[in-house]
């Protein structure tokens, strides 16, 4: 839907003439050899702490298999090297999982999520600490393989860029390829997804969906989460567009972001409610087409949906809905493209600028670098369209890379040189970290970045 605003084996020589070794020397050599090897087994369990050492727990003893009794100080080993979380621990105490009527499908409401989500949260403190800001990622893809011979391709690249972003900013992703309803296909597949992740995870504060199409394209980002306290729901979209103009393209509902509550339970089964597999979906399309005059086509669909929740039932949702219009919280690829050439001369002049940008560093302290330039150089850089600053996700609407059909208003193959485009554009910013761009930003080869580049 358009937006109005992507381990050498050392081998001997069989030649090589032996070594003897006289007794003072085997045994002085020995010496050192036990010596160093002693040295090296304590530098060896010391390294091993790390990752079996125990998680910080504080209540006793596991029971038999590690997921009964209290949390256990000396059996919680995890794989979690530096974390704070127990992921072994699980106590015999019941919860919302042990209740027999609870499911995780749409059709079957969830009743006060909020206290049974609170209570999880006491069993397992470790989870509890930090989890007002701790987000799950989801995105997917249809079930079967893509029509587009290199369709899949692009997924696995879109993909990956979810990834890389999640990685660098310490947030859990889950890619489905399911349909976890078999009647909601297409764009109202996202919605059982979101639902059952809710259930699956209930650690998680914020639950956000990113389109198959939709790619990172500055990886400094963070999502402001403070900005959004009060709010439940935040999407890409502009008031007026939804109240004065009535239109169904007043937002995008391909990227949101939403609390992990029971007033989003409460929404999604609204929201579900004039999906495919009710039996008043024709009325709805009906309904929507007739309410929202722009409408293409006439079946019920997400967007158009979410809309008609916020401008019909606007005391019972808007309140507590974000409707972000200040930044590229998903942003329209046909706008965006063009300038990404600019922009990276742009970032380019500000790391000439400064060393402290030049400056190589581990991948995973790549947050500090990117608060220092938000600070130093983008504050009047400004955001959104017009903007020389990154955008935030590129969003290709209207392209479709698994069946290769797109809206025969964009030429050629325009969306297929934008992706190649802007994939290259946000990999370059994963790729530094390991010494390594893409040259050119239609090219997949890559090149070496040279020390205390771009000087």
């Amino acid at each position: 839907m358009v937006s109005p605003e992507l381990a050498q084996l050392h081998n001997s020589s069989p030649m090589a003439k032996p070594y003897v070794r006289n007794k003072a020397s085997f045994s002085l050599a020995d010496s050192f050899l036990f010596l160093g090897g002693a040295f090296v087994a304590l530098l060896l369990v010391w390294s091993l702490s790390c990752f079996t050492g125990p998680s910080p727990n504080p209540d006793g003893i596991f029971g038999p298999l590690g997921i009964g009794g209290s949390q256990s100080k000396s059996s919680g080993d995890s794989l979690n090297c530096g974390g704070d979380v127990n992921r072994r621990y699980d106590p015999d105490e019941t919860n919302f999982y042990d209740e027999p009527e609870m499911s995780y499908s749409i059709g079957k409401p969830v009743k006060n999520w909020d206290e049974k989500r609170r209570e999880w949260l006491k069993q397992h403190p470790s989870f509890a600490a930090g989890a007002r800001d701790r987000v799950l990622m989801l995105t997917g893809s249809q079930p079967s393989p893509c029509k587009n011979p290199i369709g899949d391709h692009l997924l696995l690249r879109f993909f990956k860029n979810k990834v890389d972003y999640c990685r660098i900013h310490g947030c859990d992703v889950f890619y489905n390829n399911a349909l976890l309803h078999p009647q909601m296909g297409s764009y109202w597949a996202k919605l059982p997804v979101v639902r059952a992740a809710m259930l699956a995870h209930p650690e998680a504060e914020w639950i956000w969906w990113v389109d198959s199409d939709a790619l990172i394209t500055d990886m400094d980002f963070k999502l402001p989460l403070d900005r959004y306290k009060n709010h439940n729901l935040i999407v890409h979209g502009w008031a007026h567009l939804i109240y004065d103009d009535k239109s169904w393209t007043g937002l995008n509902a391909g990227v949101f972001l939403i609390r992990n509550c029971q007033w989003s339970m409460d929404l999604v089964d609204v929201w579900a409610g004039m999906g495919p597999q009710t039996p008043e979906y024709n009325k709805w399309g009906q309904i929507l087409r007739s309410t929202f005059k722009d409408k293409l086509f006439p079946e019920s669909d997400d967007q158009t949906g979410l809309i008609y929740l916020i401008y019909k039932e606007k005391s019972k949702w808007a309140d507590k809905i974000y409707l972000e219009g200040e930044y590229y919280f998903e942003g329209y690829w046909h706008e965006i493209v063009g300038t990404l050439d600019n922009t990276t001369e742009r970032y380019t002049d500000m790391e000439r600028e400064d060393a402290t940008l030049r400056r190589r560093h581990a991948e995973t302290v790549s947050e500090r670098y990117g608060a220092y330039r938000e600070e130093r150089h983008l504050k009047d850089a400004g955001n959104g369209k017009g903007s020389w600053r990154r955008p935030f996700i590129t969003h290709f609407t209207g392209c479709q890379p698994c069946s290769g059909n797109h809206n025969e208003m964009y030429p050629g193959n325009s969306c297929w040189d934008g992706m190649r485009k802007a994939f290259n554009f946000a990999d370059n910013q994963v790729l530094r970290n390991f010494g390594f761009m893409h040259p050119d930003p239609l090219d997949s080869s890559i090149s070496t970045v040279p020390f205390d580049y771009p000087w």
